[in-house]
């Protein structure tokens, strides 16, 4: 019945924030006044040419991974948080749900990276 759900963030600098998402790793496709990005087959997001500080402040998505110690590793190893002046990668963290880690984009949009014990 359902296929997916996807969110809409905004972007401070759009063009930066379409070059980050791409070095992460996602795909795009470019609907005029904004881009839907993916990752695997229904998990994506809307990039939108507009900012809202208030809104963008307080957007936060997150991500449910397999392996979520590789995926850090591939992250880290991008240096993201070097070629981009705002963005920001934590360590892991372990929860009693399970354990994640943070990644701030250029617009300050925070992600939950993580997975849940089985």
């Amino acid at each position: 019945m359902f296929k997916s759900v996807r969110a809409f963030i905004g972007a401070k600098n759009f063009e930066e924030s379409k070059q980050f998402y791409l070095d992460l790793g996602f795909s795009y496709v470019d609907l005029d006044s904004m881009l839907y990005f993916s990752i695997h087959d229904n998990l994506g997001f809307y990039l939108q040419k507009a900012y809202v500080k208030d809104w963008v402040d307080n957007s936060m998505l997150f991500l449910e991974v397999e392996n979520l110690t590789e995926y850090y590793k591939e992250i880290k190893a991008k240096n993201l948080d070097k070629k981009y002046e705002k963005v920001r990668l934590s360590k892991i963290v372990k929860n009693d749900w399970g354990q994640e880690f943070f990644l701030h984009d250029p617009s300050g949009i925070l992600w939950h990276i993580g997975n849940f014990k089985n």
